[in-house]
């Protein structure tokens, strides 16, 4: 990207892009400050129809499905290599679009989005099924064949990453995929499916229709020729998808909202400790589902901590997505920046102590000042709700039990985190947190090959990990009758 104003974009279906004429034109604005970037014309009915035909077609009449392992393989391989070639213009573009600062959309999204590409193409050469010894007279195994047509609906705040999360997996089992992603923040998933064709995914494979839920969305959850739904978002919107699934008996994958607890035990060390929970609750400006915004410290270190974060946060670096030392931008629009708002107004309703922070950011764009909340009651929803923004809130706990009680006292269970030196505190409270990732003495460590997913509120089925391809095959048993003919 070359300049800050980007020609108009348009979707992709069918290894082309469509006509933008006779649709709703979305404007797209810089976080930053709320300058047009683009229009996107926003998807319809018609458009999911036209994608998912193709992606059908695809499937069942093109190469990509009968391709061996191997074959999917280099082409997934040859993805990773141009997304690292374009690498420099990808994090520029998502810094634009999402106010990601641009360190961490380069050095965090795109290289995770090219190590993801790089282990999907190893894992789609390991994709076989397995010879079973049977109590009767047959020769029996097992293949897995790709699931279908999958539909990969994405939100705001990791376009990148979280279309790779989806996308990856789906192509190393031969799936053929139609991509809504964010109406707010669909630049990225553009570009990629440029890039797709380029690397050789055959058209029709990968199809992107960007459009608002309540049309492209449904249009895509309700469409008979999509035979699975993968989806990251909200709590609410994933138990609608769940009705819908059942309602046409299609598999769905959910990863949902969180609400993470960080306990901080009094055998920790603080520096580090601290050093994390700020990492936990200010990374990608807060807008993060396995973030860290619930922080629990055991008393005799209580007020320590607070003294450490009150130094150490209102020093973390808030500003120019495009400073290659900002850690923390503007929230990713408007609306994002206003619920974060309603909570910290409602954090002083409640009675709760604003540390630091706690307003919205002078000047332009969508900033708000990271923020740590105390003495907010147990039944504040600032603490209970996904605020899904920089706000910490820090309470004091007394004993282990108590600990993991306040940890697991709301419906969510992505991520959680514990810092202490002791490794048995370690194994034994990581085994009593109802959370689908665990991290001790540090947050966010991820890898391509560790599944991620949540428990209750946070959704069901995993992403990441070899588990998934579960996800994205179907298991078919083959009998063959090795008894002796009847004499004639």
């Amino acid at each position: 990207m070359t300049a800050k104003v980007l020609a108009p974009q348009s979707f992709y279906v069918n290894g082309r892009e469509l006509a933008p004429q006779g649709r709703t034109l979305r404007e797209l604005v810089d976080p930053a400050d709320g300058h047009v970037l683009t229009t996107v014309p926003d998807g319809t009915a018609e458009d999911v129809d036209a994608a998912v035909r193709a992606a059908r077609e695809a499937l069942e009449n093109g190469p990509w499905s009968r391709m061996s392992g191997r074959e999917r393989s280099r082409i997934l391989l040859r993805v990773a290599q141009l997304i690292r070639e374009r690498a420099d213009e990808l994090a520029e573009l998502e810094s634009y679009n999402v106010g990601k600062p641009i360190t961490l959309a380069r050095y965090v999204d795109v290289e995770t989005a090219i190590e993801q590409y790089e282990y999907w193409a190893a894992m789609a050469q390991g994709l076989d099924g397995a010879t079973r010894k049977v109590p009767i007279p047959a020769f029996a195994y097992t293949v897995r064949e790709p699931v279908g047509v999958v539909g990969a609906i994405t939100p705001f705040n990791f376009p990148l990453i979280l279309g790779s999360s989806k996308i990856g997996p789906a192509l190393a089992a031969g799936c053929t995929v139609v991509h809504k992603p964010s109406d707010e923040t669909p630049l990225s998933a553009l570009f990629m499916a440029r890039l797709f064709t380029e690397a050789g995914v055959p058209d029709g494979v990968v199809n992107v229709v960007p459009g608002t839920g309540p049309v492209v969305g449904e249009a895509l959850l309700r469409h008979p020729g999509v035979d699975k739904i993968a989806f990251t978002g909200s709590s609410a919107i994933g138990r609608h998808i769940a009705g819908l699934a059942g309602q046409h008996l299609k598999p769905v994958t959910l990863e949902l909202g969180g609400n993470g607890a960080h306990l901080v035990f009094a055998d920790a060390n603080l520096g580090q400790a601290v050093d994390a929970v700020i990492r936990a609750f200010v990374f990608n400006t807060g807008q993060f589902c396995m973030a860290g915004p619930r922080l629990l410290v055991e008393r005799p270190v209580y007020d320590t901590v607070l003294g450490m974060l009150s130094e150490a946060v209102p020093a973390v670096p808030v500003g120019d997505p495009r400073n290659p030392a900002t850690v923390v931008g503007p929230m990713a629009g408007e609306r994002h920046l206003q619920k974060v708002e309603s909570y910290l107004d409602l954090a002083g309703t409640d009675g709760g102590t604003f540390l630091v922070g706690g307003k919205r950011r002078a000047g332009d764009g969508f900033f708000v000042e990271p923020t740590v909340i105390t003495d907010l009651p147990e039944t504040s929803r600032v603490l209970t709700e996904e605020v899904f923004g920089p706000v910490l809130t820090v309470q004091a706990f007394d004993t282990e039990e108590e600990a993991v009680a306040l940890a697991n006292s709301t419906p969510y269970g992505l991520a959680a985190g514990l810092q202490t030196s002791s490794v048995t505190r370690a194994h034994r409270v990581a085994a009593q947190l109802r959370a689908g990732i665990v991290w001790v003495n540090d947050w966010a460590m991820l890898d391509p090959s560790m599944p991620f997913g949540g428990v209750g509120a946070s959704g069901f089925g995993r992403e990441n990990g070899p588990d998934v391809l579960e996800a994205y095959t179907r298991t078919k048993s083959v009998l063959i009758s090795m008894a002796e003919p009847a004499a004639s």
